[in-house]
């Protein structure tokens, strides 16, 4: 009888170790959904918007990483490590870190064509692997829109 309840409270920790794991995500994959959605709602008349506009959290820091950038200088420019990043393999790949007092809220990587949209933020160099903005900048993106996918560019 103790064999078999101890089987069942195993079963049940593994039950809702499991479910946890399915549900839970990490800041950044939930903000990175957000920003998603909030970008490919904009509409089709709108042609420019402020970053500071349509992301759906807090971030004090963007960075836009190069084609390229190995692991560690992105760790490097960021200050840390985190979990689950991945290094830029051709151009054209975005790789995108908002951090909201030092640590990462937001993380951005792949092919536009991919995630629906991409952006891309030509301004102060960081380490020279980085493009750098401060939320306070408010810095303009125009928006163009190329077989299906919404591209935002700052304005210089």
């Amino acid at each position: 009888m103790k064999a078999k309840k101890t089987a069942i409270i195993i079963i049940g920790i593994i039950f809702i170790s499991i479910l946890i794991s399915l549900f839970y995500q990490d800041v950044w994959d939930r903000n990175a959904k957000l920003l998603k959605e909030k970008v490919l709602s904009i509409e089709e008349t709108v042609e420019v918007v402020y970053l500071s506009d349509i992301t759906p959290f807090e971030w004090d820091v963007v960075y836009f990483f190069d084609p390229y950038t190995s692991k560690d200088k992105v760790y490097d420019v960021i200050g840390y490590k985190w979990d689950n990043i991945n290094e830029t393999v051709s151009e054209g790949m975005n790789q995108i870190v908002f951090l909201k007092d030092g640590k990462v809220v937001c993380y951005l990587y792949g092919y536009p064509v991919n995630n629906g949209y991409g952006m891309v933020f030509t301004g102060r160099d960081h380490k020279n692997v980085a493009a750098m903005l401060e939320a306070e900048d408010n810095t303009a993106f125009r928006i163009t829109r190329a077989e299906g996918i919404l591209y935002l560019k700052n304005i210089e």
